[in-house]
């Protein structure tokens, strides 16, 4: 293929930038892991009815189609094709359901998977990446406290990737049963219609986004404006939350004694729940946002959204929120809670800002070969340091030991180990080829310094 013939949103890392990857990926699985979350993987495809259902994303799913029956899809209802998942939100509802007698409840599971979405590519956004997901899914209910537990578990992934030089992350909470109660208290009902719009505040503007309530969801200018004083709304404990919220309802002039205020003040406790309860553990990490919406129509509580401090371009990097009517099985349900990083968003960030592999080889050793009949002495050099678990590679070519040393070198291979010569006195040597310290070393005991044994990814500003 033609050089220059790349796909927009379809990124693929130079090896160097997949370790860096890898190793993102590594850390995030120890996090979860060490939160006791487990690891599954579903299927890429899901069926059309399930993914249609799920808000506006439903516009952006590629539908898949077999060769042969190219230009004869429209014969076939959209519900019964086969579409490619665009979260991995959708597929664990299917997987608990289909396998709920197997799982034990609450689910914690974590899962690190490709996705797909046919939005318009740009800066951190791409239409094939991956995501990384922690979620606990209950069976007919869920305690509340996993509504605290989720986010700081992304908390802590996110703060061990600052070592790669990632900056502070902060959670920002909201509240859709508060959201609700207040919309509804001032006279809307197209519930869904203003969160979506509300959803595209920090795209668009307050402006446009009054606009769009107007038109789009029956909303005057007075009931606009009361919303966007919601959205503008936020505290960093549970106490302030109540008093800004309580001041805003007597101002729009809120009925406190009705169903739709309950509604709200539902919401608000379980915010100022998780906030306080945040707070004691990880101070000032999760904040209440009132402008938080989130653009699918699957969440029914809590909703998250993650920024980066001094990143306001890049939007938000980990998302997700309480689901209760998701997954379902005839009258039993399973009520969720989770987030997800959007991983390959992450990572073009730190790869543009200074995180970069070691090296681009996972081994820590090349053995020379000095003719190519000797290659099957170095191949067994290489295979016993494998077996007490060094990595090492072997040299590709018989070539001059400088042209060896340099192909090494372009690898970041930090070590050449010279087989013995039949003819010399000197038995196996290895050289470090950053210091240029050269030893003799035996096979049996020999062992590289861990320093640079190491493959790692540095953060340099």
């Amino acid at each position: 293929m033609a050089k220059g013939a790349s796909l927009s949103g379809f990124p693929e890392w130079l090896p160097s930038q997949r370790v860096v990857e890898q190793r993102v990926i590594d850390t995030l699985r120890r996090v979860f892991e060490l939160n006791g979350y487990i690891g599954i993987e579903t299927r890429a495809v899901e069926q059309g009815a399930s993914l249609l259902k799920k808000g506006e994303t439903s516009k952006e799913i590629y539908l898949l189609s077999r060769l042969q029956d190219l230009g004869q899809e429209k014969d076939v209802p959209v519900e019964n094709r086969l579409g490619l998942h665009f979260d991995l939100t959708v597929p664990l509802s299917r997987y608990v359901v289909e396998n709920s007698g197997q799982l034990v409840f609450p689910f914690k599971r974590w899962q690190i998977q490709k996705v797909w979405r046919g939005e318009r590519p740009q800066e951190g956004r791409f239409r094939e990446f991956v995501q990384a997901d922690v979620d606990v899914v209950g069976n007919g209910d869920l305690p509340d406290h996993y509504e605290v537990e989720v986010p700081l578990v992304m908390l802590s992934a996110l703060e061990e990737l600052r070592a790669f030089g990632l900056p502070k992350p902060t959670v920002h909470a909201n509240n859709r049963k508060l959201s609700e109660g207040f919309y509804r208290g001032i006279g809307l009902t197209d519930i869904e219609g203003v969160l979506r719009e509300i959803d595209k505040l920090d795209k668009v503007g307050a402006d446009e986004v009054a606009d769009l309530l107007v038109s789009e969801c029956g909303a005057d200018r007075e009931q606009a404006r009361a919303c966007l004083d919601l959205a503008e709304l936020t505290a960093r404990n549970g106490d302030q939350l109540r008093e800004r919220f309580e001041d805003l309802a007597d101002r729009v002039g809120i009925d406190k004694g009705s169903d739709s205020y309950a509604l709200a003040m539902e919401g608000l406790g379980t915010l100022a729940m998780i906030i306080d309860e945040a707070d004691r553990i990880r101070p000032g990490a999760v904040i209440a946002d009132l402008k938080i919406a989130r653009g699918l129509d699957y969440y029914t509580g809590s909703v998250y959204e993650t920024f980066l401090e001094g990143t306001e371009s890049l939007g938000s990097v980990c998302s997700g929120g309480r689901y209760d009517n998701l997954a379902s099985q005839g009258k039993k349900t399973y009520p969720g809670v989770g987030l997800s990083i959007g991983l390959s968003r992450l990572l073009s960030y730190l790869l543009a800002h200074g995180a970069q592999a070691s090296r681009v080889s996972p081994a820590s050793v090349m053995v020379a070969v000095w003719n190519e009949d000797d290659r099957p002495a170095s191949n067994h050099i290489a295979q016993d340091l494998r077996a007490r678990g060094i990595a090492a590679d072997v040299a590709p070519t018989a070539a001059k030991i400088g042209k060896q040393i340099r192909y090494a070198d372009h690898l970041g291979i930090p070590y050449v180990w010279f087989p013995a010569q039949e003819d010399g006195e000197e038995g196996d040597q290895v050289k470090n080829i950053i210091t240029g310290d050269q030893e003799p070393a035996d096979l049996l005991s020999w062992t590289p310094d861990s320093v640079y044994a190491r493959q790692t990814v540095e953060f340099k500003a």
